[in-house]
């Protein structure tokens, strides 16, 4: 499953509250994650396999160029996207863009709207509903959460469990102790 987003909505740190560790680096600075990174969520009946990607934008440069391409590439042959959005911030024309992309690659995806503790209360039903509108039927669920607090995510947790069906771990426990001894 693929975390997709533009930059500085909060896929890193998302990832490692979901995966439970501190696996990518965090940083107030945008495009700080320059390659796709992959964390596993193992509990006793579940296995999910994340993957943070560098944030989608117009790119000025080479190197923006290249971070939006590797972006793009993890789009395909994922099962899920988890399209996150700053929720602080309403929707913009880099916000229909992704929507676009995903539409164009016909991609599952459940909106996480994050940062969504800084909103003021009379402020998140209009955030939701202008969400909602941007994504019409594109979507499968919307989520709120906060990736710092953790607030949502084991909500996030359990819709994502819902979307897919059961099946035999894909990487054994094993293996997974083993990297963690290293």
């Amino acid at each position: 499953m693929t975390l997709l987003g533009r930059p500085n909505v909060g896929k890193s740190t998302l990832i490692n509250k979901l995966v439970g560790k501190k696996i990518t680096i965090t940083s107030p600075i945008a495009q700080t994650t320059r390659n796709k990174l992959r964390g596993i969520l193992t509990t006793d009946d579940t296995q999910i396999i994340f993957i943070d990607t560098p944030g989608v934008h117009k790119p000025h440069h080479l190197l923006g160029e290249k971070l939006v391409k590797n972006a793009k590439s993890a789009i395909n042959g994922v099962d899920l996207i988890l399209l996150i959005f700053d929720s602080y911030y309403k929707p913009g024309r880099g916000d229909e863009y992704i929507r676009d992309l995903l539409i164009t690659n016909k991609a599952k995806c459940i909106v996480v709207l994050n940062k969504w503790d800084l909103l003021e209360n009379g402020d998140k039903i209009v955030r939701l509903n202008q969400y909602k509108e941007l994504l019409n039927d594109n979507l499968i669920s919307i989520q709120e959460v906060s990736a710092l607090s953790g607030h949502g995510c084991n909500q996030l947790i359990k819709k994502i469990r819902d979307f897919f069906q059961k099946g035999n771990l894909f990487i054994p426990k094993i293996l997974l102790l083993i990297n963690l001894l290293r």
